[in-house]
């Protein structure tokens, strides 16, 4: 789990509709979440929860001629600072004195959690309305995300009623038991101080910078397939990165189902080398799962079901040359 560590760490107002142009229809509204959360200006303070654990980030996010900007600071626990600009993605660990760089992934932080292409997702799950709540002092609309199968979770949406904006999110398992939410507990939509975005931290000479990004993969240089795939999951992105002098590469690739994802890192592993438990894990809510293949440690996570990651995992196979 080491190696993932890095991987994982992982001006204008946006004109909002009136109430009454609110749509009737739940995959509308899905495209008014996806939308809000990368066009609007906002800034607040969330909460997440995942089994007892509780954390709280503040978030600022700011749109202008130059694109996406964001600065999202956790305020409980160890410190730490994640400041994305476009695409790239700055994790910042100040007890560390150390910056991680990456590109942003396909799932991104609350509230950008619909991706901007959503249109399979009725292939998978049963999507409707539900009813209207108060979040954080706005009206919201829930949005309601029933799976069609035992390979993913539900999700539910609370969307704020005049921008689309995404107020809370929760995800439940099979038996709608709360799995993680994420919950604003005060925002503010529309004109963002730029200055709020700057880093909180200084950085100088002691400070060590890692850069984690890699150099993507065409599919048929992967050297690793799917001998049986995943019903609703498809391959969307496969990145090589070196673990260092003589050390060989990881490839990760990405497999979703245009909401949930499952990634899978193959590295190279020496006949002396331990790969430590390959029982199924769980760290919050993600699950885990190992195995050995052909001089390789698979590792296949994700924020779906423990059944989901071990038949992705068992599902992998090298390609004979």
């Amino acid at each position: 789990m080491r190696r993932l560590a890095a991987v994982l760490c992982l001006g204008a107002a946006f004109a909002t509709p009136a109430w009454a142009d609110a749509p009737a229809d739940p995959l509308s509204w899905l495209g008014r979440i996806a939308s809000a959360s990368r066009q609007l200006n906002y800034s607040g303070t969330f909460t997440y929860q995942a089994g007892g654990h509780f954390e709280t980030s503040r978030i600022v996010h700011l749109v202008d001629a130059t694109g996406e900007h964001e600065r999202l600071e956790v305020l409980d626990g160890s410190p730490r600072e994640v400041i994305r600009s476009n695409s790239e993605v700055r994790c910042v660990l100040p007890e560390q004195k150390m910056v991680i760089i990456d590109e942003a992934g396909g799932r991104r932080a609350f509230p950008a959690r619909i991706p901007a292409s959503f249109a399979g997702l009725a292939e998978s799950y049963r999507i409707r309305k539900g009813g209207s709540a108060r979040v954080a002092g706005y009206e919201s609309q829930l949005i309601v995300l029933d799976p069609r199968d035992d390979l993913r979770y539900g999700h539910q949406f609370w969307s704020e009623l005049q921008s689309g904006l995404l107020l809370k999110a929760r995800m439940v398992d099979e038996r709608g038991e709360l799995i993680e939410q994420f919950t604003f507990s005060e925002v503010r939509i529309g004109e963002v101080d730029r200055e709020s975005l700057s880093p909180r931290y200084r950085r100088d000479d002691e400070w060590r910078v890692v850069n984690t990004r890699g150099s993507e993969m065409a599919q048929d240089q992967i050297g690793w397939t799917l001998h049986e795939p995943l019903p609703g999951f498809a391959l969307t992105s496969v990145v090589r990165r070196s673990l260092g002098a003589g050390r060989g590469e990881v490839v990760h690739m990405v497999y979703s189902d245009g909401l949930a994802a499952i990634s899978v890192f193959i590295e190279p592993l020496d006949a002396s080398e331990e790969a430590g438990d390959m029982k199924p894990q769980r760290s919050g809510s993600i699950n885990i799962y190992k195995r050995r293949v052909n001089g390789h440690l698979v590792t296949a996570l994700g924020e779906v079901p423990q059944r989901a990651v071990m038949r992705m995992g068992d599902a992998i196979e090298a390609i004979a040359r």
